[in-house]
């Protein structure tokens, strides 16, 4: 029964043109876009440009040791050190879609009192729904990532016939933080989704998420934090922890009443 909900949202995402549209998109954006907004400049600009000797303060502030010319050293930064997390942006952005219109969806279309006869327990019914946007969220996230190693290693192939492999911030990055920021992500707005009575209202919850990313990134380009590998593992593991908390207490004490008001 648990398989039919989850397969039932996720049929229901893809059959709506204007949520698919939103889950290709943004993801699109944020890992082509963005990605190249960043290198291009790095890989065409002359060696002795005023923006690079700008930018190679922040590998002073990083102190990352990478062999090559300043460009080489510049590019490694943006790929392996900023990007992961402008890249956590898709999970969260991803989730929060789906996981919005879980109840509010089911409200707005008059199924919830359909869905809430089924034999599931209200417990069961909520992990289902959290699980079919989890999921969608990984495989967007995975989707998201092979198009942008695919872009960069041919962009940087392309221009200086070398390539530059994600490092292990990167796998912390797909199999932990992302997974555990998904999860927060979806617990949350599903919960609120329960109260909520339209998608937009339920969605509000993501821009918590995504502030302290915001801040974060800005906090590297100023040069006041560059996260580390060993800085990429606590923050996995916290969010880890934060998710599976967040998960259990998703919940809540919501009885059939609360959802049918």
């Amino acid at each position: 029964m648990k398989k039919a909900i989850i397969k039932k949202d996720i049929r229901g995402i893809t059959a709506n043109k204007k949520i698919l549209t939103v889950l290709i998109v943004v993801p699109l954006v944020m890992a082509v876009a963005i990605p190249l907004a960043f290198l291009i400049p790095i890989l065409f600009a002359p060696a002795d440009s005023p923006d690079l000797k700008e930018l190679s303060k922040l590998l002073e502030s990083a102190k990352i040791y990478t062999e090559g010319n300043l460009q080489y050293k510049l590019t490694d930064l943006m790929l392996n050190h900023v990007l992961p997390m402008f890249f956590m942006i898709i999970p969260i952005s991803a989730s929060s879609v789906m996981a919005a219109s879980s109840f509010v969806g089911e409200k707005e279309k008059k199924t919830l009192e359909t869905l809430l006869y089924s034999p599931l327990p209200l417990k069961d019914i909520f992990a289902a729904k959290i699980l079919a946007a989890f999921l969608l969220s990984m495989a967007v996230s995975a989707f998201s990532f092979v198009v942008m190693l695919i872009v960069i290693e041919g962009l940087l192939f392309f221009v200086t016939g070398t390539m530059i492999m994600p490092n292990i911030n990167w796998l912390i990055t797909m199999l932990l933080i992302s997974p555990a920021a998904s999860l927060i992500s979806i617990s949350l707005i599903v919960r609120s989704s329960a109260k909520a009575q339209s998608s937009e209202e339920s969605q509000q919850v993501s821009l918590f998420l995504i502030m302290p990313l915001i801040l974060i990134i800005i906090g590297q380009f100023s040069g006041v934090m560059m996260l580390g590998t060993h800085v990429f593992l606590i923050l996995g593991a916290v969010l880890a922890i934060i998710a599976v908390f967040t998960f259990k207490s998703s919940f809540g004490k919501f009885k059939y009443e609360t959802l049918l008001r």
